[in-house]
Order: structure tokens, then C-alpha cells, then sequence
């Protein structure tokens, strides 16, 4: 109601109690016994609920007793509770004398079939634990009906309490405020009409006005800083003040939202900046495991609540490898063959399992956990894989993270690509193409780096001649000279291991060269080199080929002069190995020294 339409209201309320001030006293006297009458009742009914309480708790907790404990003593004072029922029903009966309402006529109904129904299970629950089925027994006394039952029925005590305290405390209210209404205005009636009067201006001005607008006033100031997190109360009066307060309510709303779309516009440009960063490094990368750093530094700071790997796919596109892991992902597995994934068979992003209704991936355990793969691509093929999965209570992505996911995989495919391209390129150059050897420049390179920078370490170096390499040609055709060539190349690699590194110095003549190995050592590995070779007969597109036997030069150097004339001496020692019959090791002789080691043919 409007404060001008309160006020007038005020003004015709006063006349009329000043017509009315006569009878005053009579309905004074009236009201006072009226609420005289309302105290009992509220005080009489209260108890009486209170007891239906309290006998069926007391009632219940004897029943429990016994069922746990065992104890007579218990079943005896559950069984002297019957009377607690009669005492039940004496007290419903003696409420219903008060004239209670249609609605507590309804709850002590309720109670009464609660009390009942109770009753009936704790006697079954005795007879039972009596029977022998203890835990049958404590399963009803504690069951879920049991406890639904007791609940609903100290439910409807307590609503029947409510009930009754509602109305016999509005009765007294309303006894009480006539009584002493009435009594002031058969005291002075000049001054109660005046005194009613006073009251409404206060209530207008204060309570309706002044009140109001001071806690407004707090909290417009607080609103102009732009602090919203101020409370403002709704108040649903229909006047001049209720406008003001939904408006200054509005406002704050809308002060609200504006703040969520500022955070959100600032979370947005920190994951683009973030990404921006992530896209510079990854350009910047040198090699896959540079890469795969890059990835797993940015991805937890784009993406804080999400999990994942970053899989390579290998050289014959059947299976993927993880290169990188961040928040320690618990579905995917390290490696899978590239079918398991529907993400790389659709060739688009698949997200698995969750709340989801798409079919899982294979390599994703069975867990509730969604998961996202994103397949990494570059001109067309799949290099690579994504895999982001949640961590609860998070969601796996919103859309428009999504996109970012996207835009991430497809520079990580490209920036991938493009070193895997570059990796390529580099074998080319320092590669040979048919055996796989480090080539004729790589040689010269390593031998000038070992005079540089590791001129006291011994470098030992084998040169290896393959015997009759012509025969297989003429014999068999060029391509079995080759596969002679790889065969030759792989017992290289396989013999020497880490302790070395292989080269095809031309032709069929290769080079190993062994940093740190004694004279010793070195003639060890040269003689399991060329007996690993010719133990074995080859075989060529279903035709044998025949044994093949190395001859073997081996020459050390330590020192800037000695080395520069490695090859030389190796290769001195090779031809002497040929002259002596092939398939044996010559050791040539250091600088300023005549004497050669041969080994075994």
C-alpha cells in the first residue's frame, strides 16, 4: 500500500475510535479473560504434545535397548510402556476435548497411525530378536521404515505443536492487543486518539520512510563503488520505497553481470595470450622433445582443469606413443595402436564416455571420467594426438574451449610436421640413403670435432671392405649387392651399440669409429664384427647368396697429429688385409712404429 493512501487511512481509523471510545472498558474486561483462557489452552496442549512425543521415543529407545544388549530389564520397561498407550490415548482425547482445528484433528490422526504401525514393528522386531534372528530384529529397529516411521510421527507431533501454538498464541496476541487496547481507551479516550495517532505518523515516517531510505542510503554508496557484493534485500512493499528498492536491486544485477562478463572477457584474453605464447615457443622449437615440453608447460595453465597427453605417431602410421603428460592423466594409455582411437579414425575430435553418449575410445579404461582426443594433422596426415580428460567436478570443455583445443592441435600438427620435415631433410644430409649409415661428410666432421675439442681421448677406427662385393653383383643383380650392403650395415649397428658409430665411407667400404676404446677393446669388437658377418649365410628373394666375409683395417690415434692421419693408416692396414687372403683384421701400425697385429682369419 502506498504511504499517501496509509495516511489517510490513519486519519479515518482515529475518528472512528473516537465513536467507539463508549464500549471500551466492556471489551477490555472481555479480551483479558479472553486471553486468560488462551494461555491455558497454549499451556495444556503444549504438554500434552510434548508426552506423545516423548512416550514414543521412550518407547522406541527400550526396544532398541534390548535388541542390542540382551538386557530383560529393557524388554520389561518396553513392555510396561503399553500403558504408555492408554496414556496416548488419553491425552489425544483430552486434545480433542480442547476443540482443536480440522488441521490438528488431521495431524493427531496421523500420529495415531504412526503410533500404531510403530508399535506393530517393534513388536515384530522383538518376537523376532526372541526367535533367535538378532540381526533381523536390530535391522528392523534400525531399518529405514523404522526410522521413516518414527520421523514422520515426531513430524506430525511437532506440526501438531505448531499447529496449536500458531493459533492459541495468536489467540492470546489477539485477546492480549484488544485487552489492552481497550483499557487504554477507557482510560483517556482523548489520549488514546491521539496516541494512535502519534503512532501511525512514527510508523509512516520511520518505520515505512526514514528506516528505509537510511539503509539504502549504505548501500547506493557501496553500489556507486561498484562494490556488488553488497546484499540488498527485496522488499515487496507496494509503494514509493518498494519501487526504490527493486530499482537499486536492478541495478546491482545488472552491476553483477557486468563484473561476470569483465572476468570472463579477462580469463578469455589470458587463454589467447597463453596460446599466443604457447604458438611462439612451438615455433621456436628445435626438436620433438622441445616440443613436447612446450605442450606440457602451456597445456595445465590454458586448460587448469584438464589432464592429457601428447602421443606421436610412429613411421609406419599404425601406433602412437605419449611424448608428454600433464595433471597425470589416469584413462589413456602411454602407447595404443592408432586404431583404437575413433578420434583418428573420423579424423576429427571424439569426445568418450562421461556423461556423454558417443562410444568410447579402445584405449580409454572404463571409468566415468570423460575424454577428449583431438588428432594432429599437417597437410592432409595424421601425425599425432590430443587427449584431454577431465578432473571432477570440472566439465570436460565448454564450447568455446573447444575451438582453442582445435586451434592448439592444429599448430602442434603443423609446428610437429614441420621438424619431422626438418628431421628428415638432416638424415638426407648426413645419412646414407641405402644403408641407413651415417655418410662420408659425417665422418669428416666427427674426425675434425674429435681433433677439436677431444684431442687426449684415443679414438680407435675400423675400416671394413666387404670381400668379393663384385660377385654378388655379377651373380645376382645389383639389388642383391644392395641388400648386401644393408645386411653389412645392420650387423654394424647391432655389433658396435653405444660404443661407437658406423659410417659408409663409399662403395662397399665402411668406417667405424670407437672414442675411448683401448687397442685391445678395439680389436675385440672388430673380430666380433667380422665373425658376426660371416656366420650367417644370406639369402635374397628366395635364392641363397652365399656367405659374406669382411676384411678389416684398424688403426688408434690420440693427439692432434695422429688422428689426421686415422683414416690413412686404418685404410693401410684394410688393404694389407686384403693382400694377406681377406676375411681377417690387420692392425695397423701407429705413427713412427713398423710392427702390425693381425687377427684370425
Amino acid at each position: 500500500m502506498r504511504i499517501s493512501t496509509i495516511t489517510n487511512w490513519a486519519y479515518g481509523v482515529t475518528v472512528v475510535l473516537t465513536v467507539l471510545s463508549g464500549g471500551a472498558f466492556m471489551l477490555s474486561a472481555y479480551s483479558a479473560t479472553r486471553e486468560r483462557t488462551a494461555v491455558e489452552e497454549h499451556l495444556a496442549l503444549d504438554s500434552l504434545g510434548e508426552e506423545l512425543a516423548l512416550g514414543a521415543e521412550e518407547r522406541t529407545d527400550e526396544a532398541r535397548l534390548y535388541v542390542m544388549r540382551g538386557d530383560t530389564r529393557h524388554l520389561e520397561a518396553f513392555q510396561g510402556r503399553e500403558g504408555e498407550e492408554r496414556r496416548r490415548e488419553a491425552a489425544i482425547k483430552d486434545i480433542r476435548e480442547w476443540g482443536a482445528a480440522p488441521a490438528e484433528h488431521a495431524a493427531l490422526d496421523a500420529v495415531e497411525q504412526d503410533a500404531d504401525a510403530l508399535d506393530k514393528i517393534e513388536a515384530a522386531a522383538i518376537s523376532a530378536y526372541q526367535g533367535g534372528d538378532q540381526a533381523g530384529a536390530r535391522q528392523t529397529l534400525f531399518g529405514p521404515e523404522h526410522d521413516r516411521l518414527q520421523t514422520s510421527l515426531l513430524g506430525n507431533v511437532t506440526r501438531f505443536r505448531e499447529l496449536t501454538n500458531a493459533r492459541t498464541q495468536t489467540a492470546m496476541k489477539d485477546a492480549q492487543s484488544t485487552s489492552d487496547w481497550w483499557g487504554l481507551v477507557a482510560k483517556a479516550l482523548l489520549a488514546v486518539t491521539a496516541a494512535l495517532f502519534l503512532s501511525v505518523l512514527y510508523f509512516i515516517l520511520r518505520r515505512r520512510v526514514a528506516m528505509p531510505l537510511m539503509r539504502m542510503t549504505g548501500i547506493v554508496s557501496r553500489l556507486a563503488k561498484q562494490d556488488y557484493d553488497v546484499e540488498v534485500p527485496l522488499d515487496r512493499r507496494r509503494d514509493e520505497i518498494g519501487e526504490m528498492n527493486e530499482a537499486i536491486h536492478v541495478f546491482r544485477v545488472n552491476g553483477l553481470e557486468r563484473d561476470r562478463l569483465d572476468a570472463e572477457r579477462r580469463q578469455d584474453q589470458l587463454t589467447k595470450d597463453l596460446i599466443l605464447q604457447m604458438l611462439h615457443r612451438l615455433q621456436a622449437c628445435q626438436t620433438q622433445g622441445e616440443l613436447a615440453e612446450v605442450v606440457a608447460l602451456f597445456a595445465p595453465q590454458i586448460f587448469p582443469d584438464l589432464a592429457g597427453r601428447l602421443y606421436i605417431m610412429n613411421e609406419s602410421r599404425l601406433a602412437l606413443t605419449s611424448v608428454a603428460a600433464w595433471l597425470d592423466p589416469q584413462r589413456s594409455e602411454p602407447a595404443f595402436p592408432a586404431s583404437a582411437c575413433w578420434g583418428l579414425r573420423r579424423g576429427r575430435p571424439h569426445v568418450s564416455a562421461g556423461a556423454h553418449s558417443d562410444i568410447s575410445c579402445q584405449h580409454l579404461d572404463e571409468a566415468e571420467t570423460a575424454g577428449l582426443c583431438v588428432p594432429l594433422t599437417a597437410q592432409g596426415d595424421v601425425i599425432g594426438l590430443l587427449y584431454f580428460e577431465e578432473r571432477p567436478p570440472a566439465e570436460l570443455a565448454a564450447e568455446a574451449s573447444r575451438l582453442y583445443l582445435e586451434l592448439i592441435a592444429e599448430n602442434v600438427g603443423l609446428a610437429m610436421a614441420n621438424l619431422q620435415m626438418r628431421d628428415r631433410l638432416t638424415n638426407l644430409s648426413t645419412r646414407d640413403a641405402l644403408t641407413g649409415l651415417f655418410n662420408r661428410r659425417s665422418l669428416d666432421e666427427d674426425l675434425n670435432r674429435h681433433a677439436r675439442t677431444e684431442a687426449n681421448e684415443q679414438l680407435a677406427c675400423m675400416m671394413i671392405d666387404i670381400d668379393h662385393f663384385k660377385r654378388f653383383n655379377d651373380e645376382f643383380g645389383h639389388d642383391a649387392g644392395d641388400e648386401v650392403m644393408r645386411y653389412v650395415a645392420r650387423i654394424l649397428v647391432d655389433t658396435v651399440g653405444d660404443l661407437g658409430r658406423a659410417y659408409r665411407f663409399g662403395g662397399e667400404e665402411f668406417t667405424i669409429l670407437l672414442p675411448g676404446a683401448s687397442d685391445a677393446e678395439a680389436l675385440l669388437l672388430a673380430e666380433r664384427v667380422r665373425e658376426t658377418i660371416r656366420s650367417a649365410p644370406l639369402s635374397h628373394r628366395g635364392r641363397i647368396l652365399g656367405s659374406v666375409s669382411v676384411s678389416i683395417g684398424l688403426a688408434a690415434a690420440k693427439g692432434k697429429g695422429p688422428v689426421g692421419s686415422l683414416l690413412t693408416r686404418a685404410d693401410a692396414a684394410l688393404l694389407e688385409a686384403k693382400s694377406l687372403g681377406r676375411n681377417m683384421t690387420v692392425v695397423g701400425a701407429a705413427p713412427n712404429e713398423g710392427d702390425k697385429m693381425r687377427g684370425s682369419v
